[in-house]
């Protein structure tokens, strides 16, 4: 939903403007091609995201976690910006790497970390954590229906042997997984280690709080987000401009929220889209303006 994301961004050829979550580049050498004397600024956690950095005098490149958006934005002097685009989750790049650990079309490492440096990792998770610590994981974050029957199995089977390899995963996981919905299956497990691999719904609620400061007034805010965690805890901060308890009101009964959406409901891919690429079956995106 490329054309989408940038269509919400409302670009201002002289503005600032944050790709939150650079990847390939994609979304970051659209917004170039909309800016005069405004500038870019590319956030990516991953060293191999550098690589695909264009030569642009209107565009820097952050190598951090997009966790620490006004710690780096700062260290340029920019307190303000005009836009923040992320586009959640993990990157075709990293998944495309068999060394990454990420796909279960690819033998590999029980990796999962989108950057190099971080300590933990899937194996660890998998090896590691306790049976009611798997549970957590893969019924929060993957929403697997038989997550405590699947979290008791990976405790007993590693007590033998230690899970080394998605290979060897994998054949546990062929055990438990509904008939006929392996795919489906795996796909859940995987983005559940994922997510605790590298604590993404932490990161995530950090960025928008801070997004909310960042952002000028009628500066805007566009975020596609891949499963209903992410989508609920945007959804969240756009309707309310906080992730827990009510909506705030004034005086007279009024809203008071720092984000106005841009559309009533979330916009998904048409058919033609989810064709060309199954991720954006998933996807959701939405877009809110600041107050």
């Amino acid at each position: 939903m490329l054309e989408a994301c940038i269509s919400g961004l409302a670009i201002d050829p002289n503005g600032v403007y944050v790709d939150l979550t650079f990847g390939g580049g994609g979304h970051s050498r659209e917004i170039l091609k909309y800016l005069d004397k405004g500038h870019l600024y590319g956030f990516d956690q991953d060293p191999d995201a550098a690589s695909n950095v264009p030569e642009n005098e209107n565009f820097t490149f952050i190598m951090a976690n997009f966790r620490d958006l006004k710690r780096y934005l700062k260290i340029y002097g920019v307190t303000k910006v005009d836009g923040i685009l992320a586009d959640l989750g993990v990157s075709s790049h990293q998944i495309d790497k068999a060394e990454r650990g990420f796909s279960t079309r690819f033998e590999g490492k029980l990796d999962m970390r989108m950057s190099q440096s971080g300590e933990l990792t899937a194996a660890q998770v998998l090896n590691n954590y306790s049976e009611e610590e798997l549970h957590r994981v893969f019924g929060m974050y993957g929403e697997v229906r038989n997550a405590k029957t699947l979290a008791k199995a990976i405790v007993s089977s590693r007590t033998g042997s230690p899970f080394g390899s998605i290979s060897d995963f994998k054949k546990l996981l062929d055990k438990y997984a509904p008939k006929g919905k392996y795919a489906k299956y795996a796909a859940q497990v995987f983005q559940a280690i994922r997510i605790e691999v590298n604590q993404e719904m932490a990161a995530l609620e950090e960025m928008l709080d801070q997004s909310i400061d960042l952002l000028k007034t009628g500066g805007r805010l566009v975020v596609m987000s891949y499963h209903s965690l992410e989508d609920r805890m945007v959804k969240n901060m756009i309707a309310k401009g906080k992730l827990h308890g009510e909506l705030e009101k004034d005086f007279y009964g009024n809203p008071v929220r720092p984000l106005e959406p841009v559309s009533r409901k979330a916009i998904v891919a048409d058919a033609s889209e989810v064709g060309e690429n199954k991720r954006a079956r998933s996807a959701k995106l939405r877009i809110a303006r600041k107050n």
